[in-house]
């Protein structure tokens, strides 16, 4: 291949690999093609930038967090590293929270088993509710994957039978963290409802 024919002044390769002489491109395409690219690298630049301001701004709390410890033997904070910091006015917030991602293993299925075997030994016509909330936890999604926060919902159901325990207790054996996500949100408060709102750093929420 010349060098000619890797020169960009003069070919352009297309989607399918295919080198293409530029004077035969159209215009309008070329300047699809101009605006795309200046929009992708704009948005390359917002993203490098979003993530060093993340980086940043996670690693000051952090720190503030150990002078807290260091100067007062107690880490400011709540459990699992969720922390609020607040303006001396109260007018601006930031939150750090860390949610975990959770899965389910082997013992969710011995749950189902023992969550029908609840439903089917109870009265047939008084449980169908509680029947179809159990089927509705425990489908699958697009993915395949089981909605953990409607099996983990079915906890909360106050049902004194010891069947129905040993299923709860597999649910909670059934649990697996596999990870975390740390999220940081900006707050500030609005002078008209005095609610504190979000300072969107979502691109779809600009």
């Amino acid at each position: 291949m010349t060098s000619e024919m890797l020169d960009p002044d003069k070919y352009w390769k297309n989607a399918k690999g295919a080198l293409v002489p530029l004077e035969t491109i159209k215009m309008e395409h070329q300047e699809e093609d101009a605006l795309v690219k200046e929009i992708v690298a704009s948005a390359r630049f917002l993203n490098t930038a979003l993530s060093k301001f993340k980086a940043d701004a996670l690693g000051n709390v952090q720190a503030f967090r150990d002078l807290v410890a260091e100067k007062y033997g107690a880490k400011k904070g709540g459990k699992k590293g969720n922390m609020t910091l607040m303006s001396y006015d109260g007018t601006l917030c930031v939150q750090v929270a860390i949610a975990e991602h959770i899965s389910f293993g082997p013992e969710l299925e011995a749950a189902k088993a023992l969550i029908d075997e609840c439903i089917n030994k109870w009265s047939k016509g008084a449980n169908q509710n509680l029947q179809v909330l159990v089927d509705d936890a425990f489908q699958v999604d697009k993915e395949g994957k089981i909605s953990t926060t409607r099996v983990l919902g079915l906890r909360r159901s106050n049902i004194e039978d010891d069947d129905w325990q040993r299923a709860m207790d597999a649910i909670s054996d059934a649990v697996r963290v596999t990870g975390s996500k740390t999220y940081l949100r900006v707050y500030e408060r609005d002078p008209m409802t005095g609610l504190q709102k979000p300072i969107s750093l979502d691109l779809a929420s600009v």
